[in-house]
This record gives structure tokens, C-alpha cells and sequence, in this order.
């Protein structure tokens, strides 16, 4: 539309001048009002016409010429006009400049869009920057998938979509699921992204999202091929962009399942797909869109809504959804990236565990059976509601903080010396030997002295004689053999270690007391003084220096915990392991920590370490306890102020000994 001059009607200076324009459009002031789109050039000749026009002057489309040979007084007046000329200006001169002023409004105009165009970009660019940020601190992938769907709605105000990943299928191994054919189709949300094998390359249909309809699916593969859209974006590398998926052009080899709209009785129309490839330029998935609308919150429950509000993907819509599948791809590469070294470092921290476990097999499971019960009672102390822990609640990273603390807690028995870690009694296995020799020998040594006797009673008495006194000899030496095998009796159950502190070893001293000749004629005790001391320790199978090897494993523990570089979001797992066997009353070890000092987490896992020695299968050492008892001697260590009395209820309460085997979220 070409601009126009407009002048006042009774304005005979400004009908000259225009006469002379014989480029742009004339007009009078009165007929503006119904031609408003068009550049609006005033040509008027006094102030006063100037103020009476007013607001019509002042618009974006509108530049006043004034031929007048002295400016305004008024300076809100003068304000307003563009240009002055003098009354008796050529006609050729006033028409370059209503060109000049044309030119201006142009210019301004087009500055105004592209300021908008580049605001809109520059948001565009915001959005993309918080998307990718995003999408980049997302490291669990069914939630990335959900994010990467969602986001490249949003921005396109897309109504549904779907995304479908490449894999790779199984070489040999597992069977081989059932490949379908499926283009529009919607599913529901993936359980656990699958680990890729080389082979020959399929669709996995992943993921699918609408705003508008429910949509019961399942997740399933597909060939890749041209016959869908998705395979065939997948296939090509080319992005789709189709205006009504019910009018297809003939020459695209792909088509349009029309079941499920039938059967929910939504209308696809708009469809934009675009590949996700990552930084090797590999297409890692697609992303497929459906029905773009004017307005995000409004619903296509209808053909009417369909038809009012689905408009077609924009070349600007195509180029952002572009970049951000790229974005995508190069987040989900990292998050099977992060995947992956979670599960090798989960599989570090198993074959570690089992390595250490390995070296006594008789308590072969506890780290994990701990790390289960740690867990399951710091569960329960986050859903506590009422009591000193109602406030404190664990994150994600703070439950696999605990449960990695939990396994690796004994992580340090391998600094000890394993004669000393599988000792089992109170004697080692060789010293226990050499006793029973001993009292083999003595018996050996006694049943050679009445023999002696016998023999020397013969020779001096008659045979008659020795007859009526051998049943005494026999007597006197039955007698002694049995008080040797009580001695030895005794000496065994002394052997066994106790849980609790328990028993009396006067006979043991006794026993000592005794003494008999050994081969070289010298006379030495039944059990030496090693033998009795160790035989005499009161509770378990160590004695202080042995309990101090094994107490060392906590330091060792901790020592090599330290060496390992944890992130900054798991780096107290040290701090955590090394306190499992201190006490609030600070008469654990090996640091002898007071309760201030202890924190929440190490609380945990000392009563969850504590159940499980007492509940766990037989140890040579000791034997099982039922679950009432180990609970009456947890009982004992809160009354003694060793254990939380807070944290044991809600381990009651909620039952956590059920939970001993159980292996809980990995988190």
C-alpha cells in the first residue's frame, strides 16, 4: 500500500504543495481515519493546525512536514514535527522529503522488528542455554527422556510427541523381541533404558506424551526403515515436517498409522520428527511432535479444537527443535556415559566387598546384609514424622552416600593379619593341638607308670599276690585318666567364646597347677601361662593385643576410603565408615568418639552392624541368637548409652530386621 500525504481540506498552502507530489497517495486530514495501515505524511502549515491535530500525529506510521518559515513556539508542538520547509518550497523538494520521512518510518519500523526479532531470539537462546543446562545435570535417564520430550514441547507448543532411541540388537544371548511396525503411535513411559550390543540397528519406541488424550501403550521396538516417519528420520538423517499427516504427498515413501486416532478419537495433523545425533554426527534417537498450537494450555478434544487451534511447525520451530535433539543426544550419550560408571563402580565396590569377605568365609554377606539394613532404617528415620528426627530428611545422593559407607565399612579387614581375622576360638587351632598332645602324653606317661608298677609289684610279690592288687592298680589309673579328661573337658569349654561377657576360671589355675615330666625329665604345668590367659578372656575370642589388630580395621578402613577421589556429593563416606564401632558413650574404638561427635548416619549403621554379628548364620566363634535376643542385647547397649535409643525404636517400630535380606534401592 502506498504511504500518503494528508493536509487540512480548507488548507490551500498544503493543497498546492501536494498538487505537485504526484508519487504518493493524497489525502485529506478527514479521511485518515479509515485508512490507517498505510504511512501517514502531515504536510500542514501553522501551529495551530499542528495542535489541533493531536494524537493522530504522534503515531508509530505518522512524520508531520511543517512548510512554515519559523518553528513552533511551543516546544511539545514543535516536538512533534519531523521537518520544517519554507512555504514556498518546490514541489520536487517536498516530495523528497515526504520520501525521506517515508523512508524514516521505514527504518524505525524495521529496527522495531528486528530489536523484536532479536529479543525473540535472544530468549530463544535463554530457554536453549536453561534447557541444555538441564538437560546436562539430569543423570537419570528415564527422567532425561521425559525432560528431553517435554522441553522440545514446550518450545514448540507442541500438543503431544513421542521419542524413539537406536539400539543396537542382541548378537547372541537374549531372545529376540517382536519387531512391529509403528509410526504416529504414542507410548507410555520407559522403565530402565537398555544397555546397546552391536548388531543390526532397530527403533525402540521409548516414550510418548499428550496433553490431550490418555494414552495406554507399551514400550516396543520397531525396524528401521522407511515406512514409518521415525524410521525413516532415523534412517535418512532428514527432518520431517508434514502440514496434515491426512493429506501426505504421494512421492514420501512413509505413511501415517491412523489406528490410534480411531481408536482414541484424537486427530493427528501437524507432525514435526527430527534426528538426535550426537557429537559423532550418529543419529542416537528421534524425537517426533504432533500438532503445534496457538495456545499451549488449550486441549484437542475435538475436531473443532483441532481445526482453530493446530497450526504447522515453523522453519524457526524446525531449526530450534534441530538444536535442541542435539543438545539431547549429547545428554543422553552422557547419562549412559554416567550410567555406565555407576555400574562399574557399583561392581568395584561388590567384587572389593566380596574379595575382603572372602578371606573369612564365615561371614560371608555381612557388608551387604548391613548396608541393607542401614539403609532400611535410614528410610525409615526420613519418613519419620514426629520425634527428633521428624525434621531430618535424606537426599537421593545422601541414601547412596550411606549405602556405599555400609558396604565398604569393613573394607579395612584387609590390613589384618587373617590368622587373627578367622580366629574362631580362644586358642588358635595349633595351640589347641599341642594341649590335647599334652594331656595325650600325660595320659600315655600315666598308663606307663602303673604298668611300672604293676611290673615291679610282680617281681617282688607272687603272682597270686599280684593278681588280688592289679585291680587296684587299674582302679588308681582309671581314676587319673578321668580327672585328666575332666581337666580337658574343662579345658575345651573354656575354649568356647561367649557374646556376652561371662564365666569363671579358678579350674583353669588349678588345672595349671598340675604338673608332669616331659621326655627330657623336666617337669612343666598342664597349660602354660600364655594358655590360661587366653583360655581366661571373658567375652569372645581375642584377647587385648588380637582385639586390637582386629579393632585397626576401622582405621585401615577409613585410611583407604580416604585415598578414594569421591565427589563432592558422596565425599563423607569416609567420615561415615570410620565410626561404626564407636559408642555415644564414647567407649567405642578406635577414636573413642563421644555422641556430638558421632553423626546420625554412623548411628545407623552401628545398631544395623551390631543385629546383623549377633543374628547372623553360625560362626565358629559363636552361634546365632534368635531375633528376640538380639534385640534384648541391643536392649542392654542403650540402657549401657553405647547405641541411639531414638534410632532403635524406629528400628523396631518399623521392623527393619525384616528388611535384613533384602536388597534395597540402589539409589
Amino acid at each position: 500500500m502506498l504511504p500518503c500525504v494528508v493536509c487540512f481540506e480548507d488548507d490551500e498552502t498544503a493543497r498546492r504543495a501536494i498538487g505537485e507530489i504526484t508519487k504518493f497517495r493524497k489525502l485529506s486530514f478527514e479521511d485518515i481515519a479509515s485508512d490507517n495501515t498505510a504511512e501517514l505524511i502531515f504536510l500542514l502549515t501553522t501551529e495551530k493546525q499542528i495542535a489541533s491535530a493531536g494524537q493522530s500525529l504522534r503515531r508509530p506510521n505518522a512524520r508531520v512536514l511543517a512548510l512554515m518559515d519559523v518553528r513552533c513556539k511551543d516546544a511539545r508542538i514543535d516536538g512533534a514535527v519531523y521537518a520544517y520547509l519554507p512555504k514556498n518550497t518546490p514541489g520536487p523538494l517536498i516530495e523528497r522529503m515526504v520520501q525521506n520521512a517515508v523512508d524514516h518510518i521505514q527504518l524505525l519500523t524495521n529496527r522495531q522488528e528486528l530489536n523484536g526479532r532479536l529479543q525473540n531470539a535472544a530468549k530463544e537462546i535463554h530457554e536453549l542455554n536453561q534447557i541444555g543446562a538441564a538437560l546436562s545435570a539430569q543423570h537419570d535417564t528415564p527422567a532425561l527422556l521425559e525432560m528431553i520430550l517435554q522441553k522440545c514441547r514446550e518450545i514448540t507448543r507442541s500438543d503431544a510427541g513421542s521419542l524413539y532411541l537406536v539400539e543396537h540388537e542382541e548378537e547372541v544371548g537374549e531372545p529376540k523381541e517382536e519387531i512391529v511396525d509403528a509410526s504416529a503411535a504414542i507410548t507410555t513411559p520407559p522403565t530402565k533404558l537398555q544397555p546397546q550390543h552391536e548388531g543390526r540397528k532397530r527403533l525402540r519406541f521409548k516414550l510418548a506424551q499428550n496433553d490431550s488424550v490418555h494414552i495406554p501403550f507399551r514400550e516396543m521396538t520397531m525396524e528401521i526403515s522407511e515406512r514409518s516417519i521415525a524410521g525413516y528420520v532415523a534412517l535418512t538423517g532428514e527432518t520431517v515436517n508434514i502440514e496434515d499427516a491426512y493429506r501426505l504427498p504421494p512421492q514420501v515413501p512413509y505413511s501415517i498409522n491412523r489406528k490410534f486416532d480411531e481408536d482414541s478419537g484424537y486427530r493427528t495433523k501437524s507432525i514435526l520428527a527430527v534426528p538426535m545425533r550426537n557429537q559423532q554426527d550418529e543419529i542416537v534417537g528421534v524425537v517426533q511432535l504432533l500438532n503445534s498450537k496457538r495456545d499451549w494450555n488449550s486441549r484437542l478434544e475435538s475436531l473443532a479444537a483441532v481445526k482453530d487451534q493446530v497450526v504447522n511447525f515453523g522453519r524457526r520451530q524446525e531449526a530450534i527443535v534441530q538444536s535442541l535433539a542435539s543438545q539431547a543426544a549429547v545428554a543422553l550419550e552422557n547419562s549412559q556415559l554416567y550410567e555406565a560408571i555407576q555400574r562399574l563402580f557399583e561392581g568395584f565396590v561388590r567384587a572389593s566387598v566380596i574379595a575382603i569377605e572372602a578371606r573369612d568365609p564365615t561371614t560371608s554377606g555381612h557388608s551387604f546384609r548391613v548396608a541393607n539394613l542401614t539403609v532400611a532404617l535410614a528410610e525409615a528415620v526420613d519418613r519419620a514424622d514426629s520425634g527428633p528426627f521428624a525434621d531430618l530428611s535424606f537426599t537421593r545422593t545422601e541414601m547412596k552416600e550411606i549405602r556405599y559407607a555400609s558396604l565398604l565399612h569393613d573394607f579395612g579387614k584387609v590390613g589384618v593379619r587373617e590368622e587373627v581375622l578367622v580366629k574362631a576360638k580362644k586358642l588358635y587351632p595349633a595351640q589347641l593341638d599341642l594341649i590335647k598332645q599334652r594331656f595325650q602324653f600325660v595320659k600315655r606317661s600315666m598308663e606307663a607308670e602303673s604298668l611300672k608298677k604293676k611290673l615291679a609289684y610282680v617281681l617282688e610279690k607272687s603272682r597270686d599276690e599280684y593278681l588280688q592288687k592289679s585291680l587296684e592298680f587299674d582302679t588308681e589309673l582309671a581314676g587319673q585318666v578321668k580327672e585328666l579328661d575332666e581337666y580337658l573337658q574343662v579345658v575345651l569349654k573354656a575354649d568356647e567364646p561367649t557374646v556376652l561377657p561371662e564365666g569363671s576360671f579358678d579350674s583353669l589355675l588349678n588345672i595349671a597347677a598340675r604338673r608332669f615330666l616331659d621326655m627330657d625329665n623336666v617337669e612343666i604345668p598342664l597349660l602354660n601361662t600364655d594358655e590360661v590367659r587366653l583360655l581366661s578372656i571373658r567375652k569372645g575370642s581375642l584377647d587385648d593385643a588380637e582385639r586390637l589388630q582386629i579393632e585397626s580395621h576401622v582405621v585401615h578402613t577409613y585410611n583407604f576410603l580416604e585415598q578414594i577421589p569421591w565427589t563432592k556429593e558422596i565425599k563423607n563416606i569416609p567420615s561415615i565408615a570410620r565410626g561404626h564401632h564407636e559408642k555415644l558413650n564414647g567407649k567405642g574404638y578406635p577414636y573413642k568418639l563421644s555422641a556430638p561427635e558421632i553423626p546420625v548416619q554412623t548411628r545407623i549403621m552401628t545398631i544395623s552392624d551390631i543385629f546383623d554379628a549377633l543374628s547372623a548364620t553360625d560362626r565358629p566363634y559363636k552361634r546365632a541368637v534368635g531375633l528376640d535376643r538380639a534385640l534384648q542385647i541391643l536392649e542392654f547397649a542403650v540402657k549401657d548409652g553405647e547405641i541411639d535409643p531414638v534410632l532403635f525404636e524406629l528400628f523396631k517400630e518399623a521392623k527393619v530386621f525384616e528388611k535384613w535380606k533384602v536388597e534395597p534401592y540402589p539409589y
